[in-house]
């Protein structure tokens, strides 16, 4: 582990985002995790500390160096790391330093700078980024601080702005519809039409929300029955899905198929043996793979893509208003940890005064025990100690007052009285 960083120590981070690169560079440029401790270990030879995020749209180091002009070696070793040509690599580089760097860090954290804004799966993976970097034990006081830092303004924004509150996925948009219809989930059966990778999100959502029963038709049964298995649900083919539609309080369908699978009829007589208890669908296909007559039925609800669509812009909207209280309290927390960091950056002054003192303490003390060896009266040593003592500890700092009186330096003598906590007598 390294050292606390000195004074002249500075933060930075360096890399590139699906803001600024292509995901064909993005690509190029991730650390695979059988990659991630081998990298952590070169970067120890040019930083002081470091971490590194890597996920799908964005590749960060987060490091700690003793000169400014250190960066310019960690950049060359990135692009040389994963065999690609500087000049290729920075059009698509940004860096930020110190508070810069700092907000960055802290607005990553918040999810304010996600391709889906406010989304919380980025804290989890910086969390992990430090768990590993501790591992390789690349971190050190500054960006241990600056991650933990991170992960508490990350949970005020949480918890004092509704950032996260609304679904901007379509899955998760059509589950929180679901929600709004059907108040216990645990008693409800949901049938989801296809197997692709939306389908599978909301399988995920569903079971996350105690989904009670899970019905996935394909028409490859072997893909339904994979995917089932992930939510201990029924698998069953297309074909099958008039016998299974009665059962179903929910119904979601997002299939590739050129007409309609669930049509009008079919919904009528299943809703007459359910007894007209009310199903909630959501068709997400495009085509449809509902009929859109299916909506004129009493005891149906049933959204399309686009009226999910509008239920995410406008919970993006409320996202966004979100965001602006919360890039407030970001401001807010980097000039926090910016006061800590500039306290940081004079640590090393106070401390060589304290040893400076701690050397003059060493030395009348020393004199001291001398005298008391060579049998001096306790009383004259004791005086001795005490007034020795006093006129070093205060020598250096009488000069200086002396000096700003002479030349009418009275700002230096007013911070002087602050400093020495001193008040007027007469």
């Amino acid at each position: 582990m390294y050292q606390s960083a000195s004074a002249s120590m500075t933060i930075f981070v360096i890399g590139v985002n699906h803001k600024t690169a292509p995901v064909q560079l993005r690509e190029r440029v991730a650390f695979t995790p059988e990659r991630l401790q081998q990298a952590l270990q070169e970067t120890r030879l040019l930083t002081a500390e470091s971490l590194i995020l890597s996920t799908c749209n964005r590749t960060e180091l987060y490091i700690v160096v003793l000169y400014p002009d250190q960066i310019k070696a960690v950049t060359q070793w990135f692009a040389h790391f994963h065999g690609i040509a500087i000049h290729e690599l920075k059009p698509y580089l940004y860096t930020y330093e110190t508070e810069q760097a700092v907000q960055h860090t802290l607005r990553v954290a918040c999810g304010l700078d996600s391709l889906i804004l406010g989304e919380p799966q980025i804290l989890g993976q910086l969390k992990d980024a430090l768990k590993t970097a501790h591992q390789a034990q690349t971190t050190g006081n500054q960006l241990n601080r600056l991650l933990q830092h991170a992960f508490t303004t990350a949970k005020k924004v949480r918890t004092q702005t509704n950032i996260g509150a609304n679904p901007v996925s379509v899955a998760f948009a059509a589950v929180s519809l679901a929600k709004q219809i059907f108040s216990h989930f645990e008693r409800q059966t949901a049938l989801l039409v296809g197997a692709g990778e939306t389908i599978e999100l909301v399988g995920k959502h569903l079971v996350a929300n105690n989904i009670g029963n899970v019905i996935i038709a394909n028409r490859s049964v072997n893909k339904a029955q994979a995917l089932a298995e992930q939510f201990q649900g029924t698998a069953i083919p297309l074909t099958a899905i008039a016998d299974y539609l009665p059962k179903a309080d929910i119904v979601i369908s997002s299939t590739a198929a050129p007409l309609p699978i669930i049509g009008k009829g079919m919904v009528e007589r299943a809703l007459k043996q359910r007894k007209h208890r009310p199903i909630f669908m959501v068709d997400i296909a495009v085509p449809r793979d509902i009929e859109p007559e299916v909506s004129e039925l009493d005891d149906i609800y049933l959204y399309t893509v686009d009226d999910l669509q509008s239920v995410i812009e406008e919970n993006l909207q409320s996202r966004r208003e979100a965001a602006s209280q919360a890039e407030e309290m970001v401001i807010t927390e980097v000039n926090t940890f910016a006061e800590w960091l500039r306290a940081q950056q004079h640590m090393q002054l106070i401390r060589h005064y304290r040893q400076q003192n701690d050397l003059i303490r060493q030395e009348v003390l020393s004199k001291a025990k001398h005298m008391l060896d060579n049998q001096h009266p306790a009383d004259e040593v004791l005086d001795y100690l005490a007034h020795t003592l006093t006129n070093k500890l205060t020598h250096a700092p009488t000069q200086a007052l002396n000096q700003a009186a002479r030349f009418g330096d009275y700002a230096q003598l007013e911070y002087a009285r602050k400093l020495f906590n001193l008040t007027d007598r007469d």
